[in-house]
């Protein structure tokens, strides 16, 4: 599976993005892409080079977001800065989301999870790296403050490569494809 850019989905972001999710039962897992090292893993990882790709071995933390709030989040993260080469944060979704962005209009033409669309006022548990989570209004232009009072935040685990080792471990035979989580048109 192969990371080639930060800016789009790829497949190791969603078979990572996907492990995380499954195994801390949250409705989606915002991955930073640079939290990904390297360019491809497999087909055999062996634990060196999952060191190399996830060298980051942070926290998991967990919010609630509105569904208002995650539109917000998505749409800073979508600016066309991230597009044009500029040093933003970009992120990979897990499975269960779909996001067709615009980048003339600067809308979404498709937002849903789980096949049904973000609605306004619904909470949603969002899972993020300590180093996205500290960050959180530099990178989604959102307060913790302002989550905070949907539901206080909490840590879901202390080591997110230790659950993708353990996952990868007893679940052989793993692959992730591109699969349109997030297309991008003109």
């Amino acid at each position: 599976m192969t990371h080639p850019l930060r800016n789009q989905e790829t497949a190791l972001g969603n078979l990572i993005a996907d492990i995380l999710k499954d195994s801390l039962g949250i409705d989606l897992m915002l991955l930073g892409s640079g939290e990904v090292r390297s360019y491809e893993l497999g087909p055999v990882v062996h634990y060196h080079s999952l060191v190399e790709c996830l060298p980051y071995d942070e926290a998991v933390y967990m919010l609630k977001v509105t569904g208002a709030q995650l539109e917000h989040m998505l749409r800073f993260i979508l600016r066309e800065e991230a597009f044009l080469g500029e040093h933003t944060e970009f992120y990979q979704f897990s499975h269960g989301m779909q996001i067709i962005w615009s980048r003339k209009e600067q809308v979404f033409r498709k937002l849903s999870l789980n096949d049904q669309p973000i609605e306004e006022h619904q909470l949603y548990s969002i899972a993020l790296s300590k180093y996205h989570f500290m960050n959180i209004s530099d990178f989604m232009d959102i307060s913790l403050e302002e989550t905070k009072k949907n539901a206080l935040p909490r840590v879901l685990a202390t080591s997110s490569r230790d659950i993708v080792e353990e996952y990868m471990m007893v679940t052989p035979h793993l692959c992730r494809e591109v699969e349109g989580r997030l297309i991008v048109v003109d």
